[in-house]
């Protein structure tokens, strides 16, 4: 093997690697946006609950009164912490995609490289064209 054969081959193994990490950041980016969806549908559940126990109004005692208000107040804790929660799991998402987005732009900018130098390899093993004769004379004639 000469030496751009051997440039050729690590090219190739440098791009399998890339395509390694671009799979590899799909699935961490596929996750971050399951986990952001799971804690959407438990902020919006959960304010739905605290909705829902703070519209009802068949306390049959004050004692019960003060049981569903100190509940709907956990409710409306948990709900804003769980919204606070799917932020932070946004800005991990929007992250996530930026570094596969990264990822797939390093392995085709390899893919590219490898194709020129295959070209490069193919160009050089292409016997030279001759032309058979020399023209005479101008293209007027």
């Amino acid at each position: 093997m000469n030496a751009d054969q051997h440039k050729l081959a690590r090219l190739n193994r440098l791009e399998k690697l890339r395509a390694i990490a671009r799979q590899t950041a799909a699935a961490e980016a596929a996750q971050a946006e399951n986990t952001l969806t799971q804690l959407r549908g438990l902020a919006e559940r959960t304010s739905a609950m605290a909705q829902d126990y703070s519209a009802r109004r068949n306390a049959t005692s004050g004692a019960a009164l003060q049981h569903v208000g100190r509940f709907v107040s956990g409710l409306q804790v948990l709900s804003r912490t769980t919204h606070g929660d799917a932020l932070r799991a946004r800005s991990i998402a929007d992250a996530r995609q930026h570094a596969l987005v990264e990822a797939e732009r390093r392995r085709a900018a390899v893919e590219d490289r490898a194709t020129a130098q295959a070209n490069l390899i193919r160009a050089k093993n292409q016997p030279p064209v001759l032309s058979g004769k020399r023209k005479i004379g101008t293209g007027l004639e």
